[in-house]
């Protein structure tokens, strides 16, 4: 993913465009502004929209257009089936650890007060379904790309595994910032595990099966608390 024949850096010109992506997601987008202009619960589907097109649509938008050949590219950034066996495996034993995890964390009151961020999602289950199903498709695809992939697999060759690691740990973790301190220090620990989930594949999406089952897990846990006190 360097510099191509005709001049132009694919991923010089993804990270320029990051610095500044960065910014309307954490202003403009984010979740707590968009919820207060829009509602509750379309608030929060538009916060995974911005998220989808921001750190996704658009970069392979610009990989598409600068690169001579976008599926190398998009190989190199964990947009492959990869290593199936290893990530099978790993989901195997990842998924029952995120479940268990969701249910530690749903007993968290911080993280209560957190999640969903739409808390009419537990109103009703056909809104908890499509919410839940834009988180998936339109929130955490959209991040194992962006913090596993772009920020991180393509640097392992360039700067070794450990800073690698650390680099899209930090971003990620920063990220969270505003979120509760249990949450933070989880995410600063998840940041390494599921990198190295994604060094091991060869793929993204491995790890946003796994990640996406504790926050789902998460969810779906508290909503069942909620409507439980609520009964």
């Amino acid at each position: 993913m360097g510099l191509l024949p005709s001049g132009v850096d694919v991923r010089g010109v993804l990270y320029v465009y990051l610095a500044f992506a960065f910014v309307p997601m954490m202003t403009v987008f984010h979740h707590r502004t968009l919820r207060a202009k829009h509602g509750d619960f379309r608030g929060a589907i538009l916060y995974f929209a911005a998220f989808f097109v921001l750190f996704l649509a658009v970069p392979f938008a610009i990989i598409f257009a600068c690169a001579s050949r976008p599926g190398d590219v998009l190989g190199s950034v964990g947009v492959a089936a990869g290593h199936a066996g290893t990530g099978l495996l790993l989901m195997a034993i990842g998924v029952p650890l995120a479940l268990t995890a969701g249910f530690i964390g749903s007993r968290d009151p911080a993280l209560r007060e957190q999640y969903p961020f739409s808390k009419e999602a537990c109103s009703k289950t056909r809104r908890f379904v499509i919410y839940e199903g834009a988180y998936l498709v339109l929130y955490y695809v959209p991040w194992e790309f962006l913090f596993r992939g772009i920020l991180f697999l393509p640097l392992v060759p360039l700067v070794g595994l450990v800073p690698a690691l650390a680099v899209q740990t930090i971003v990620s973790t920063l990220y969270h910032f505003g979120h509760p301190a249990s949450e933070i220090f989880s995410a600063a620990m998840a940041g390494f595990v599921f990198g190295l989930i994604a060094y091991a594949t060869g793929s993204i999406f491995y790890t946003a099966a796994i990640h996406a089952m504790v926050g789902i897990a998460t969810d779906t846990f508290i909503c069942l608390r909620r409507r439980r006190a609520g009964a």
